[in-house]
């Protein structure tokens, strides 16, 4: 049960974020700028180190609802993200892709963890600045969002089928304003 009145029809953030959402049109606009905007990283990636900080994270909505909007940029195989956030799975993960989640996941623990090492090594992988920035801000911005749905202790669907619903709409519509209200 939420702790405070959230909208009741409404799972995770989206209750949140339907509660105030003259702060949640700034929230999706980041959301939308970080995973799908144009970028050398996938969205299917982007999706999966939002899943991967997530999952240390321990946040259930925000882990399932990313982690199916990573397959649903790979026609619904969950093989790629499942490697990234679980190591399961024989799915081809990136030596630069590897970095950049070692970073993010330093970032997940805090920020001051990463090392100027970490970003060579990064580097050395083929990663420019700009994804490591965009891994960096990710990880930074998915500890916010994920402390914001289990801080306010958000309704969780219990069903897988309901984050594959979710995970389309992330992955098809976005995250902009036009998105249906239980999006």
């Amino acid at each position: 049960m939420p702790h405070i009145a959230l909208p009741t029809d409404l799972p995770g953030i989206s209750s949140a974020m339907a509660f105030r959402p003259e702060t949640a049109v700034h929230l999706r606009a980041l959301a939308e700028a970080l995973l799908r905007a144009p970028n050398s990283l996938t969205s299917a990636e982007r999706e999966a180190i939002a899943a991967f900080v997530s999952l240390r994270n321990e946040c259930v909505f925000c882990y399932m609802s990313h982690r199916a909007a990573s397959a649903h940029h790979t026609r619904g195989d969950y093989g790629f993200v499942d490697t990234v956030t679980r190591g399961e799975g024989s799915a081809h993960v990136s030596p630069r892709l590897k970095a950049l989640l070692a970073i993010a996941g330093k970032v997940q623990q805090g920020g001051k963890q990463v090392t100027g090492e970490d970003v060579a090594r990064a580097r050395a992988e083929g990663a420019t600045d700009i994804e490591i920035h965009d891994t960096v801000l990710i990880a930074a911005a998915f500890c916010m969002f994920n402390r914001y749905v289990d801080g306010l202790a958000t309704e969780t669907p219990a069903t897988d089928d309901a984050y594959e619903e979710i995970g389309q709409r992330m992955a098809h519509i976005g995250y902009g304003s036009r998105l249906p209200a239980n999006a």
